[in-house]
């Protein structure tokens, strides 16, 4: 995963908003996903997808955040419009929501494929970031996908990152609840949690953390975010400008991580070999790995080390 393509943060954004469309061209956010699904009504939606591909195509290629488009699930009939209305404006790409297992993502992007062709795109040029959680049937293919995307490259190749989210899981099984009364979350969305960060590793995508749905609790906020860059997430959903600056700065490294992954690598360099020493310890391939992943988060690329 190289550094230009870490997305720390990705903040919603309802489609329908100009007003929350600027603002959130503001907020500093590494990417806006621009929404037509669930904050957007049904009957609003022709309307709506005119005014994302204006805003698109105006804002592409001037706004410091990447622009990606949040369509709706290929079983609610309405996709291939949001996506016939949309790609015109060359977003970044798309994310997709209730997907319910590999073939979906296979289904769209044949889908895409024909739209791109049509619209003198790049084929593949639309990458594509899952929500793999959101339905019972979802949550128990993401252990498909690795083995899935290795006989279908063409497809893997849109995969840019893999999230996961509970509302929508929640509503399927009835649980009015997603965490216990010590605010750990219930079992069922702690493996949706992890499946979604075991799978992104496994296919080698960036795994992104999920909304923190109370935007003004910032200190939750905070240290759930440092919570998930622990466990080895690398960005975070965000549904408020005001969340931006809080997860910027969990997936952020320090200065001592970035000096700690630069000798790391001076190291190797310096050793010509697997493995080596470092401040009396022993250092091997799991130290570079970790050292390049670090760099990465830091929008560092390892060729710039001095």
């Amino acid at each position: 995963m190289s550094a230009a393509r870490v997305r720390r943060s990705l903040l919603f954004v309802p489609g329908d908003s100009e007003r929350k469309l600027t603002r959130a061209l503001a907020s500093g956010a590494d990417a806006l996903i621009i929404d037509l699904e669930d904050s957007v009504e049904p009957r609003r939606l022709p309307a709506t997808r005119a005014q994302v591909l204006e805003f698109l195509q105006t804002q592409v290629e001037r706004a410091a955040s990447e622009l990606w488009v949040r369509v709706n699930a290929l079983s609610s009939g309405r996709l291939y419009e949001d996506v016939t209305a949309v790609l015109p404006g060359r977003p970044a790409g798309l994310v997709l929501p209730k997907v319910d297992s590999y073939a979906d993502i296979e289904r769209i992007a044949l889908t895409l494929e024909a739209i791109e062709a049509g619209h003198g795109l790049a084929i593949g040029s639309t990458r594509l970031i899952v929500i793999g959680t959101e339905t019972p049937a979802g949550l128990l293919a993401l252990g498909q996908y690795p083995q899935a995307a290795a006989r279908r490259h063409a497809c893997a190749r849109r995969l840019a990152g893999l999230t996961w989210g509970m509302e929508d899981l929640s509503a399927a099984l009835g649980v009015r609840a997603q965490r216990g009364p010590d605010g750990v979350l219930r079992p069922v969305f702690e493996q949706a949690r992890t499946a979604c960060l075991l799978t992104a590793a496994a296919l080698g995508v960036q795994a992104l953390d999920g909304v923190f749905s109370d935007f003004r609790d910032g200190e939750g906020l905070r240290r759930e975010t440092d919570q998930a860059r622990a466990d080895g997430f690398t960005g975070k959903l965000a549904i408020h400008p005001d969340q931006v600056p809080l997860i910027h700065a969990a997936f952020t490294p320090s200065a001592e991580e970035i000096e700690w992954a630069r000798q790391v690598l001076a190291a190797f360099e310096t050793a010509g070999a697997g493995v080596t020493a470092l401040d009396g310890r022993m250092i091997d391939r799991p130290h570079r790995l970790l050292a390049l992943r670090i760099l990465s988060l830091a929008g560092i690329e390892p060729g710039a080390i001095a």
